[in-house]
């Protein structure tokens, strides 16, 4: 039987590699590589949920697949929860992990109150009248500095709660059980599961 085709609207590697390993086999993914999208898909909205709908419906309505699309903000209790919708490009458009980073600390230097929490809301787009949500919060705190070498983005510099090791230091399979994609990735599986 040949396997259903799905899309994930991103063409970041770290976010490929996490999610494939989660996901069931019943669908064969396919990033925006893979499908010929080698286009900057626009995020324009000014939420997480309207970022993932406009990446998902985008597309659907370029290239015709069904397809699930995630934005994810790291909100910041003392920065009254930014860098929020704007994350991935807190340091300015080039999207620069380090750059994003650097700043987050800078601006954090001598705040008492370090809580954070990162969300992730996944749109799935199987058709105009067919959209479905899930979403995943990891709660924790910023580090003083930069801890561990592993993952991706603000990793070594989020501490999960409960935790005294970031993102960054913990195994694929340990930060998938307790991140808010892994939560949101959870729920989207279950899901397909049951089509």
């Amino acid at each position: 039987m040949q396997k259903k085709k799905l899309v994930m609207a991103t063409a970041n590697a770290g976010k490929i590699r996490e999610i494939k390993a989660q996901l069931g086999e019943q669908y064969e993914f396919l990033s925006l590589p893979d499908i010929g999208c080698l286009e900057d898909i626009p995020e324009e909205q000014d939420s997480l949920q309207g970022n993932a709908l406009q990446k998902a419906q985008y597309v659907w309505d370029h290239y015709g697949y069904p397809c699930f699309s995630e934005d994810t903000g790291l909100e910041v209790a003392a920065l009254n929860g930014a860098p929020g919708v704007y994350t991935a490009r807190y340091a300015g458009p080039e999207k620069d992990p380090d750059n994003n980073m650097d700043l987050l600390l800078q601006e954090l230097a001598g705040a008492s109150d370090r809580s954070a929490q990162f969300r992730t809301i996944i749109c799935l787009y199987l058709g105009p009248d067919n959209i479905h949500y899930f979403e995943g919060i990891a709660p924790g705190q910023i580090a003083p500095q930069r801890l561990g070498e592993k993952g991706f983005g603000y990793d070594p510099i989020f501490v999960p709660q409960g935790y005294e090791r970031s993102f960054a230091q913990m195994t694929l399979a340990e930060k998938q059980q307790l991140s808010h994609r892994g939560q949101a990735v959870r729920q989207l599986s279950q899901f397909l599961a049951q089509l």
